[in-house]
């Protein structure tokens, strides 16, 4: 018998950690994974977001009939805590004879985050007040204070001395800021979206605030109104008309053909290692009117050698004075301003040639452009002509042009 005795207590101590409601020896036990009896609705949370709360906990559904609760008494305590602020809490049992438990608390942001500029730059804090628990709050109507580095933990006292606890991080996240589509027809409307889960203030309500928005036409732009697609999203988007007749008001944005359409956000919730008081500014781009890729914006072709007299070049001597020339068309609805190069090389890859135009080409115009050039020596040569926004902004409006010069 004593031999008996010894194994049912060695077993017994061996499925403690399997049933931690069936324990009777004092303990405390941690357990922040996925198989642990306490679960959280998400592994990250924002600092306004809503967590909802399941506890697993067979032992406790005590009429099979009925709806239960836990953390009610004093041998079912369950405590929810953020950093520095902690309420007591009970939960409400899915169903009749589920032994499953669960409710929500909804976290409120930092109340000691304060000023005139608040967390969007233009006054705005966190919303909800921290609740007053008599002598529980749950299984809904929970309200905890929260910071954007912090965490939430939730301990169950199933037993006298005897607690589980889960943890979950709370952390800023960083926000981004993106047009719905590359460019817009002229006179329409064009959509910018914000996706940051922490400007989702109210859980229970459709946030709102302002951004900035401006084209090449208008520096100064427009606030533009973001509105929270739903409650609880964290996205959000705006609408601007895109007008070529008005100026600019309220939602109503001034613009030309061809126009970029900048919209900025400046994210003032940032994750670690930035500190509270840092920001950080994002902007995307769009167009207005028919958006043409970088190099087709220019066409160029027809690339030859001519002589002083315009004729057309197979074959150059040796100190001849010729010209490399090329066509090039401004494919944009606007001035396109440009830098025609051209670079001649030798045999061995040496340039030995480097010669440029600038100028400035109004919509749709074509302007048959040459550089000179007077060999020194025979060989064969290689002329590349580029066509760029401009010598200190070397952005190819073209693929380049390549001719082969034999000198003899």
């Amino acid at each position: 018998m004593k031999k008996i005795i010894i194994i049912s207590i060695i077993i017994l101590c061996l499925v403690i950690p399997q049933n931690v409601f069936s324990a009777t020896s004092s303990q405390s036990i941690s357990t922040a994974n996925s198989s642990s009896p306490i679960e959280f609705s998400k592994k990250i949370f924002s600092w306004t977001d809503r967590v909802y709360i399941t506890i697993h906990a067979p032992d406790f559904n005590s009429d099979p009939n009925l709806i239960d609760e836990i953390g009610t008494t004093t041998d079912d305590k369950i405590t929810i805590s953020t950093s520095g602020h902690s309420i007591p809490y009970h939960l409400v049992e899915t169903g009749p004879n589920t032994g499953t438990f669960s409710g929500y608390v909804t976290l409120t942001g930092d109340p000691a985050l304060k000023g005139p500029t608040g967390i969007d730059g233009q006054g705005t804090n966190p919303t909800g007040i921290q609740s007053t628990c008599n002598p529980t709050c749950g299984p809904t109507n929970g309200f905890l204070p929260s910071e954007g580095s912090d965490g939430i933990t939730v301990s169950f006292e199933y037993n006298r001395d005897q607690v589980i606890t889960n943890s979950a991080p709370i952390r800023w996240s960083t926000g981004t800021v993106e047009w719905l589509q590359p460019s817009y027809p002229l006179n329409s409307q064009a959509i910018v979206q914000i996706t940051d889960p922490d400007m989702n203030l109210n859980p229970d309500a459709i946030d709102k605030f302002d951004t900035n928005v401006w084209s090449d036409s208008d520096a100064g732009g427009i606030k533009l109104a973001m509105t929270e697609t739903g409650p609880n999203t964290g996205i959000f988007q705006g609408t601007v008309y895109l007008t070529t007749d008005l100026s600019s008001a309220g939602s109503r944005l001034h613009v030309t053909p061809g126009d970029t359409v900048t919209a900025e956000y400046t994210d003032a919730t940032l994750p670690l290692p930035y500190s509270p008081s840092d920001q950080q500014r994002f902007t995307a781009t769009t167009v207005a009117g028919t958006s043409i890729p970088p190099l087709e914006q220019v066409a160029a072709g027809n690339a030859k050698i001519l002589d002083s007299s315009g004729n057309t070049l197979s074959k150059v001597r040796v100190n001849q004075q010729i010209q490399i020339v090329a066509d090039i068309t401004n494919q944009e609805n606007k001035d396109q301003p440009f830098a025609y190069l051209v670079q001649i090389q030798d045999n061995n890859g040496i340039t030995v040639s480097l010669s440029w135009i600038t100028g400035e080409m109004i919509p749709k115009q074509t302007l048959n452009l040459g550089q000179s050039w007077q060999p020194t020596a025979a060989g064969t040569y290689t002329a590349q002509i580029f066509v760029w926004q401009s010598i200190t902004s070397p952005n190819a409006l073209s693929p380049p042009l390549s001719l082969q010069i034999p000198v003899g």
